[in-house]
């Protein structure tokens, strides 16, 4: 279905410099036509799939949240904005969307549509829809609708929702969305036709009132080439009912996918049903909710993910207030993970609902002076920041066991963290990582003392709240309600603002070539551009 979308136009808002119009002068085609010819011959360089040589010269995707497997929320490829021109931003235009959008939206360039090639954004909303927008205009291309229906949160009067965000197949070819039937939807990118058959679309729960899909979709190419569509489930707020929080990894050439239980995952490749009713399992409410769900890093060849709540019995089976590793195709060994780490207070955490996966772990690059080559930093609804060890989660060779963290540190700017992470690679080869949440935002510095053990150094810390933070070209951008900053990562000051915008919830930025791109609570996609 597609139809023309509210857009309200800036004042400041003029045509896109990023592609050729059609009213432009003939002898600037002719030249700009030599140039491009000029560089084709002389270029080595390979073009992006589905895109004209020329395009591919400048432009690239933004597939997922986060924009790669590890969900960095760094990107490396933008050249446009930066800190000498980001002050410039101007509001191009303000989008009104079929609902709230609580993610982040995903990009594609050059995308053949009915009308001609399209940059194409890409946004779940609330409500189930999954919409393409025109990236320049804000225009609806196509919409898909998997509403609530009949779906009531814990069986009671407020309808399903989703927080998740859509995820494109590295081909290009298909974006995925999460659909409140409790099944992951795969259609054609260009003009949104659903792809049916092959196990499409593939079932993630059949609690879908009890289960929410909160957790962005994720999408990981593995070592041998093998592409997996990850999606979470937890539960909605207040903790109720009968959820068992699960992973479901879907192969994307075959459309046969494994289920690994964080609770009873003795029970492999299953989806539960209500109690009474089987297979079920008796243990309830532990979530994988984290805002990209999982976290895939190519070095270890794992997959990572935080539980939050849930008993801690690994006798039984049971993995809640967890972090633990499992195969790219989502199993572990047998019926236990590969992997796990859990914090020596898990009882305290549960009685107290600090989630420890309320965040996902963040990779950080290390140091060749550290001891430890693989590190994450994870961090929950107990204000703390975790240190681990990916190659040895517990420091004791396997899963099952307590503590073994590196080293923790509290949240410079206090409170729990509900939001992802971001992960920067300095240009003098420092790794920093920047937190956000309802206390403010906060940067801190990777470091390795003299025996080798790496710490984290607090740089600097502001009072502003923010969600989950990205990183661009030497540009920290974090977004709070009514308001949209660009700071200056090793110091916090800041370079730009914006007070247009609504609400913000789980709302994240996304940039790309050249554009700003945010959603938030008023149902309104935000675009800015120079």
């Amino acid at each position: 279905m597609t139809r023309p979308s509210t857009v309200t136009r800036s004042p400041h808002s003029r045509p896109s410099t990023r592609h050729m119009r059609s009213g432009t002068r003939l002898w600037r085609v002719a030249f700009a036509a030599v140039l491009c010819l000029a560089w084709i011959v002389g270029s080595d360089r390979l073009s992006v799939p589905g895109t004209t040589a020329a395009h591919a010269a400048t432009a690239y995707n933004w597939l997922q949240f986060d924009g790669n497997e590890e969900h960095s929320g760094n990107n490396t490829l933008e050249s446009v904005l930066s800190p000498s021109t980001v002050g410039g931003l101007k509001l191009l235009f303000r989008a009104t969307l079929p609902d709230v959008a609580d993610g982040a939206p995903a990009y594609v360039s050059n995308v053949n549509t009915k009308s001609g090639p399209q940059d194409l954004l890409f946004v779940t909303t609330r409500a189930g829809d999954i919409v393409a927008l025109n990236a320049e205009s804000g225009v609806i291309v196509w919409e898909q609708h998997n509403p609530a229906g009949s779906c009531r949160i814990n069986k009671g009067s407020q309808p399903c929702y989703t927080t998740s965000s859509p995820a494109v197949d590295p081909s290009l070819s298909y974006v995925y969305s999460y659909g409140l039937d409790g099944y992951v939807h795969k259609y054609q990118i260009g003009d949104g036709t659903e792809v049916t058959g092959g196990g499409w679309p593939e079932l993630a729960t059949l609690k879908a009132f009890d289960e929410k899909g909160s957790s962005a979709l994720s999408v990981v190419t593995d070592s041998h080439n093998t592409s997996y569509l990850y999606v979470t489930n937890g539960g909605y707020p207040g903790d109720n009912g009968d959820y068992q929080g699960h992973v479901t990894a879907i192969n994307l050439s075959t459309g046969t996918q494994h289920v690994f239980n964080a609770l009873c995952s003795n029970q492999p490749d299953t989806h539960f049903v209500e109690q009474p009713g089987q297979p079920d399992c008796p243990q309830v409410q532990s979530a994988i909710w984290a805002r990209p769900g999982t976290i895939y890093d190519p070095e270890t060849g794992k997959l990572y993910m935080g539980t939050g709540n849930g008993p801690y019995a690994p006798k039984s089976f049971d993995w809640g207030d967890s972090i633990f590793a499992l195969n790219p195709d989502g199993t572990g060994n047998g019926a236990l993970p590969l992997d796990s780490y859990t914090p020596s207070n898990y009882q305290q955490m549960q009685s107290q609902d600090l989630d420890l996966g309320s965040t996902a772990p963040a990779i950080l690059p290390a140091p060749r002076s550290s001891k430890f080559q693989h590190i994450a930093v994870q961090g929950g609804k107990d204000a703390r920041l975790r240190l681990l060890n990916l190659d040895n989660l517990s420091g004791k060779g396997g899963p099952g066991h307590i503590g073994g963290q590196i080293k923790t540190i509290a949240v410079p700017q206090g409170g729990e963290i509900l939001t992802q992470p971001a992960v920067w690679v300095a240009g003098d080869g420092s790794t920093w990582t920047f937190v956000a949440n309802g206390s403010g935002t906060s940067a801190l510095q990777l470091r390795v003392n003299r025996s080798g053990t790496p710490f984290l150094h607090p740089a600097w810390k502001s009072a502003v709240p923010g969600s989950s933070p990205l990183v661009a070209n030497g540009v920290l951008y974090v977004a709070t309600g009514g308001d949209m900053r660009a700071l200056d990562p090793t110091t916090g000051q800041q370079l730009w603002q914006d007070a247009g915008i609504g609400g913000i919830h789980w709302e994240s930025p996304v940039v790309d070539n050249g554009m700003l791109y945010i959603t938030d609570e008023n149902s309104q996609l935000s675009a800015y551009g120079l």
